[in-house]
């Protein structure tokens, strides 16, 4: 009970009653320190109690934990990062009774709650619950996590899933499982996976219920790979195939889709055994393709987007999910595009001509030359057929001679169009890059773009008449040109030559012409035919023997008959 004029309780004042009773009798009594004293030996020292702020000082606070004296808590310990004081006078605060020093009881804050926490995490260990903390920053193998005191989240036990980039959980505070812990060395283990796997379960077990195929789900990309999407439904992984994400054409998954993103799917298919689901997106669609044939008709004009530049064309989407091929060699009409990039950007509008429509195989063939003016039809009327033309060589090969008509465009003249008689090894032993030379126009094909020249066909054809000159049967003498495995070539005339085949040689059968002739050798031979479209004789060395030898009966028929009618003669003249 407390009187109005004095603070002090009943109890109180018998004390200090007794006090000065004994202080009167010094013989008989202890001095007051060692009273004071003597009242700290019942201290609890490596207690956590709860005691009220009474006063603060420059460095301490005076904390009243229930004792006959006070305790010492340092200022350090209820001061934040910015040095502003966290407590107040009045205030209850939970303190460790660290010990006495100088007769005064000394308290922690930090010891108390560091307690607290181990009390906390043995009892989330030991009942399997869970303890809240936040993450403050990657460490090696891991992360670093505050639950009161520091704990290892190791980088296999952040989710349920391989996580590459553990930075971005840095700032979080979620719940976590003690895995493991030691007191005595201050290591604390902790789990998001097992938590993850508990609630997955429940998930997955709740998803199972309600899961059937043609049904609309929403669900998380969780992994993506070349050939599709693994998507979380909720506790069970569904499949979104790359063919089933779009009713066009996707070159890689991760161009449309990120890791952790809501999509909306259908679901194909469902194995409730195997756990397995297939997924759709296209599916939530109408198929394009059903009506593309009507809707882009060949040969009509349409507009697209470039969305694709590959080596060999460009894909243009002409709307969601419909894509169509301008080749690379149908995008212009002369230029040589080593690139689809050199004509076209992605992004860009352009217009193309609808070449073919394969809905079955989901192709549209696409032409973007088609569009411009095609200068093949304007060459073929500026350079009629038999047009003689002059040009520089632009580019000389072992077939032929490319000849600068305009600009972009030149004429092919053929090795074999170069000379009537002479047989050609390589353009490039008559004529020069840069070299200008005469031809004519032999005839353009606006269809396949080619410009056919000729040299020889400024001249009349020799052949022509070299038919006449020779006619079959007749007989010729030459010179040995050339000895192949098929027979020999035997020169008529200048820049005139033909062909002994193997089996026209001899009467005798011959397996390599090289064992009965040589280069240089001169033989006569008889004309079997000439070819003249195709520019060749047919030789025949033993047909001009046969020849010789009825030439050389003849002869000997005819001298047997005047010698017989000479001695006739002479035995009608003795006769006589």
């Amino acid at each position: 009970m407390v009187n109005e004029g004095n603070l002090t309780t009943e109890p109180e004042r018998q004390e200090v009653d007794s006090m000065g009773e004994g202080l009167e009798k010094r013989e008989d009594s202890m001095s007051f320190v060692e009273l004071y004293e003597q009242s700290l030996q019942d201290v609890a020292i490596g207690k956590v109690v709860i005691g009220k702020i009474v006063q603060i000082n420059e460095d301490v606070a005076m904390v009243d934990v229930g004792y006959k004296t006070e305790g010492r808590l340092s200022l350090k310990e209820v001061t934040d990062r910015d040095g502003n004081i966290t407590i107040s006078v009045g205030d209850d605060i939970e303190v460790l009774i660290e010990g006495k020093k100088d007769a005064e009881l000394i308290l922690s804050k930090e010891k108390a709650s560091r307690i607290k926490i181990w009390d906390d995490v043995i009892k989330a260990y030991e009942e399997n619950d869970t303890m809240p903390g936040t993450i403050v920053q990657k460490v090696k193998g891991g992360l670093s996590v505050d639950i009161g005191l520091p704990a290892f989240l190791p980088g296999s036990q952040v989710s349920t899933h391989p996580v590459k980039d553990l930075d971005r959980y840095v700032g979080q505070t979620m719940e976590f499982q003690i895995l493991k812990y030691d007191r005595k060395r201050n290591n604390v283990v902790l789990s998001r996976k097992a938590i993850l796997e508990v609630e997955r379960e429940k998930q997955k077990k709740k998803t199972l219920e309600t899961l059937e195929e043609g049904k609309t789900v929403e669900g998380t990309v969780k992994n993506i790979t070349d050939y599709g999407l693994f998507i979380d439904l909720g506790g069970i992984d569904g499949l979104l195939h790359i063919t089933d994400m779009s009713w066009g054409r996707i070159r890689h998954p991760s161009e449309n889709f990120s890791r952790d993103e809501k999509i909306t799917v259908k679901v194909l298919s469902f194995d409730r055994g195997k756990e397995r689901v297939s997924l759709g997106i296209k599916q939530l669609t109408e198929n394009p393709w059903e009506s593309i044939a009507e809707k882009y008709r060949v040969e009509s004009t349409v507009e697209g987007k470039v969305v694709s530049l590959m080596d060999y064309g460009a894909f243009i989407e002409l709307e969601p999910g419909v894509e169509g091929l301008v080749h690379v060699s149908e995008m212009f009409w002369t230029k040589k595009v080593r690139h689809p990039s050199k004509m076209l950007s992605i992004g860009e509008i352009v217009k193309v001509m609808v070449l073919d429509v394969n809905s079955e195989n989901r192709r549209i063939s696409l032409g973007l030359k088609q569009t411009m003016p095609n200068p093949w039809v304007e060459l073929s009327e500026k350079y009629p057929e038999g047009t003689v033309i002059k040009g520089e060589i632009r580019n000389i090969t072992d077939f032929g001679i490319f000849v600068g008509i305009e600009d972009d465009i030149d004429g092919l003249l053929h090795v074999s169009d170069i000379s009537w008689k002479k047989r050609i090894k390589h353009p490039s032993d008559l004529y020069k890059k840069g070299q200008e030379i005469e031809a004519i126009v032999l005839g353009i094909d606006v269809e396949a773009e080619k410009f056919s020249l000729g040299i020889k066909q400024l001249e009349e054809n020799p052949w022509e008449a070299l038919a006449s000159r020779y006619a079959p049967g007749s007989i010729i003498t030459g010179k040995v040109t050339n000895i192949t495995d098929f027979g020999i070539f035997v020169e008529i005339e200048e820049g005139v030559e033909g062909l002994v085949h193997i089996s026209e040689i001899s009467h005798e059968r011959v397996t390599s012409a090289r064992d009965l002739h040589s280069v240089g050798d001169v033989v006569s031979a008889a004309v079997k035919n000439v070819d003249v479209a195709n520019h060749k004789i047919g030789l025949s060395i033993k047909d001009s023997e046969k020849a010789s030898d009825k030439t050389s009966q003849k002869q000997y028929l005819n001298n047997r008959q005047k010698v017989v009618s000479n001695l006739g003669d002479m035995l009608a003249d003795i006769k006589l």
